[in-house]
């Protein structure tokens, strides 16, 4: 016994959710040179913080990469 369905194509978009209930964005930094990295947090401050005592601790290491968690949505149109 088989199953058929129709199934019908549509248009989704795709975008930064906004709304009141997203999530908030979340940053964090790490270390190009050894992998460490800073905790999450909703301030992007605490990250520069982290690297300036990062760097006091391992001068050699100059090189960041800030990562920033931020929530989308979907929805067909």
């Amino acid at each position: 016994m088989s199953t058929r369905a129709v199934v019908r194509w549509k248009d989704w978009t795709v975008q930064p959710d906004n709304e009141p209930d997203a999530k908030p964005h979340t940053y964090a930094q790490e270390c190009d040179v050894c992998g460490e990295g800073s905790a999450r947090s909703i301030a992007q401050e605490a990250g520069t913080l982290w690297i300036l005592e990062h760097v006091k601790a391992n001068p050699s290491h100059s090189s960041y990469t800030q990562i920033v968690k931020r929530g989308f949505r979907a929805w067909m149109r």
